[in-house]
């Protein structure tokens, strides 16, 4: 069902606090160095044993200049050499990690992120998508997801068409404003006009998914300015996705944002106009709102996923293959397997020296109790689809959902009264008004987030 959102500047206001995106749970803030590669090992078995199609991840680390904005996990070069032996470290992953993995099991996911993927050269790409190959059954008719994100100012229509031939079907782009003064002030310069032309490839070679990030909430950005981009996104790009982040300023603990003057930040009064607008115009555009930051069209597969009540969430935000158990590859990079989390090495060294052993680069990860996954599901079907089928998790999850939640029924009192929710014996049906603070509703049955320091999240809005 299509998605309406109203915004309510006073209900944000009160609401607006700090708290998890829920790209998992627990989130990885939980994460810890108990979890080992043995740990790991018993999770692939039990993963095996329940079968099902996989997804990868692929984290590509490098940039050629800083946006200072970011808060990815990054290296910051111009020494296209750095990206040699870190892509030998990566080829001998994924043959560690397919030799743990039933073959018959489809990749029917795969996505590049980074970084910046197209940091690598073009025989660079064709290596990798051609090893991945070699060791993991892909599908192979088109009907898997793989996508990969794209720097427009590290693409060209040779690139486009090499990544379409590789197998690429979906590309995400990223823009965050059109806007000059804005674009120095990130150090980010990027013209509308080298952005189109990697959409118009993008088309020309049968994509069959184009996603747009704005981010607001940067310097110099006004509600007039903002609108200005996303009407030359809306009309100029058309894409089949939009993802409108807002930018956490969060100096303390991403050293890169120092480099921007806070006081040419827009106030939270500003950020929530901006924020206001956006959603007008996109939804006047015909967009519908999936939740937290995305729209897509009514026919993108993110719409009709939710239509069908299969939409998931992931590291990668929003997805449609939630019977996927994701396998992180890379540097930092985070997977999902069976009932657990697990990530990566944190530096290129702790990286290289794992692989250069033949051992898996675990670093840390959970494994899920009883109380997370009953919580995940909740949590987890609030947020893709803004409701809850009390009696279906009921049943599935053999509980009794009021004297389970016990302690979550007054936050959902407060909720009803403020008019976020409806809820009664049988269902928790997330209103309009509270669709945009859906992370706080999430939070009401969040055994983890309530005990934790408000400075390892984000603000919600």
């Amino acid at each position: 069902m299509e998605q309406t959102v109203t915004f309510d500047l006073d209900l944000i206001q009160r609401y607006n606090k700090a708290g998890p995106r829920y790209t998992s749970y627990p989130t990885a803030v939980e994460f810890n160095e108990n979890f080992t590669a043995e740990s790991y090992q018993q999770q692939v078995d039990l993963s095996n044993q329940r079968g099902g199609p996989l997804s990868l991840y692929f984290h590509l680390p490098f940039c050629d200049t800083v946006c200072f904005y970011c808060a990815c996990n990054k290296i910051i070069t111009k020494n296209r050499q750095h990206a040699v032996p870190y892509l030998n470290n990566l080829h001998k992953e994924i043959a560690l990690q397919a030799a743990l993995f039933n073959s018959k099991r489809i990749v029917e996911q795969l996505h590049w992120g980074g970084g910046t993927p197209t940091f690598i050269n073009h025989q660079q790409m064709r290596e990798l998508m051609a090893v991945t190959r070699q060791h993991f059954t892909l599908a192979d008719d088109d009907n898997g997801e793989f996508s990969i994100e794209i720097d427009p100012r590290e693409a060209d229509e040779k690139t486009i068409a090499l990544l379409r031939e590789i197998g690429f079907n979906r590309i995400s782009l990223g823009v965050q404003d059109f806007n000059p003064v804005v674009q120095k002030a990130v150090n980010r310069i990027q013209s509308e006009t080298e952005t189109l032309a990697v959409v118009d490839a993008a088309r020309a070679n049968n994509f069959r998914s184009i996603s747009l990030d704005l981010i607001y909430g940067l310097p110099h950005q006004t509600p007039r300015s903002f609108s200005q981009t996303l009407d030359k996104v809306i009309h100029g790009a058309n894409p089949d996705r939009l993802s409108i982040f807002n930018y956490a300023h969060m100096p303390e603990r991403f050293k890169v944002q120092r480099q921007m003057n806070k006081d040419e930040l827009p106030t939270p009064e500003v950020k929530l106009e901006i924020l206001h607008q956006s959603i007008d115009q996109l939804t006047s555009a015909g967009y519908v709102y999936i939740g937290m930051d995305h729209f897509a069209k009514p026919d993108d597969e993110l719409a009709v996923a939710q239509h069908n009540g299969k939409l998931y969430r992931n590291f990668q935000g929003y997805s449609t293959r939630s019977d996927c158990d994701l396998i992180g590859l890379g540097v930092t990079s985070i997977g999902r397997i069976a009932d657990s989390y697990s990530q990566n090495q944190r530096t290129l060294d702790d990286y290289a020296n794992s692989l250069k052993h033949n051992e898996l680069a675990i670093y840390q990860g959970i494994t899920l109790n009883a109380d997370d996954k009953i919580r995940r599901a909740v949590i987890t079907q609030l947020i893709c689809h803004f409701t809850l089928d009390i009696r279906t998790i009921e049943e599935e999850l053999n509980i009794n959902f009021a004297t389970y939640f016990a302690d979550a029924y007054p936050q959902l009192d407060q909720f009803s009264r403020d008019g976020l929710i409806r809820y009664d014996t049988n269902e928790i049906k997330v209103l309009a008004s509270g669709q945009l603070l859906i992370r706080n509703i999430c939070m009401a049955f969040d055994f983890y987030s309530q005990q934790k320091a408000k400075h390892l999240f984000s603000s919600v809005i």
